[in-house]
């Protein structure tokens, strides 16, 4: 297909897509003249996940291209190039080394997920989330201690194996499986916390002796 027609076919506008090739995101198409080339079905799946990466995902350009490049590299497994792109996604926590507080939250967070027996790497971004996530509650007068916080793992295992690891294709192409990953990332995350917030005014109206309406 034309550029013209990946366009219309991926949603994308021409000048973005000649954006996306000079910032090396984008393979070229095959070239069959001075000033045409042709694009096929690759072109549209590493489009569909440059837009993951990009609107679900809120990654700048820079950290798109990390993801790609670990998605092209074919000497990193399956694993690794998932964990780029759920590393890619997290959000930005500035850890405090020197502060005491922080370090007893980290050392709180890593101790969790050590008795969880959960293998996470120790340099992972969400490591430092929850520390920020528990430093933040013992800041509010509402201590968390690993057995607080363990239901919270626990459901979260549960989702993750129940519901969600199965949606990732893992027998096809590379990106789609990066793509079910970020979107089912951050759009599950939403459906949890909108859940959760339902949940609590339900649950809320019940004990309080809300009428139904």
């Amino acid at each position: 297909m034309r550029i013209s027609q990946l366009s219309a076919a991926s949603g994308v506008p021409i000048p973005t897509i000649k954006y996306y090739l000079r910032e090396g995101l984008l393979p070229p198409g095959e070239q069959t003249a001075a000033t045409r080339a042709e694009y096929g079905e690759s072109h549209l799946r590493r489009l569909r996940l440059i837009r993951a990466l990009l609107e679900v995902g809120r990654l700048p350009i820079a950290a798109i291209r990390k993801v790609i490049a670990a998605v092209e590299d074919e000497s990193l497994g399956m694993h690794e190039v998932l964990g780029t792109a759920h590393y890619a996604i997290a959000p930005a926590v500035e850890s405090h080394q020197e502060d005491e507080d922080w370090r007893r939250a980290r050392a709180e967070a890593d101790r969790l997920i050590t008795d969880l027996g959960w293998r996470v790497h120790p340099e992972a971004p969400t490591r430092v989330e929850l520390a920020q996530a528990i430093l933040t509650l013992d800041q509010l007068g509402m201590p968390a201690t690993g057995e607080a916080l363990r239901p919270y793992a626990e459901a979260a295992v549960n989702l993750v194996v129940e519901h969600e690891i199965g949606t990732i294709p893992l027998d096809g192409p590379r990106e789609a499986a990066v793509e079910a990953l970020v979107v089912g990332t951050v759009v599950h995350g939403r459906v949890l916390d909108v859940m959760r917030r339902l949940a609590h005014e339900s649950i809320s109206a019940r004990f309080f002796g809300v009428s139904e309406e």
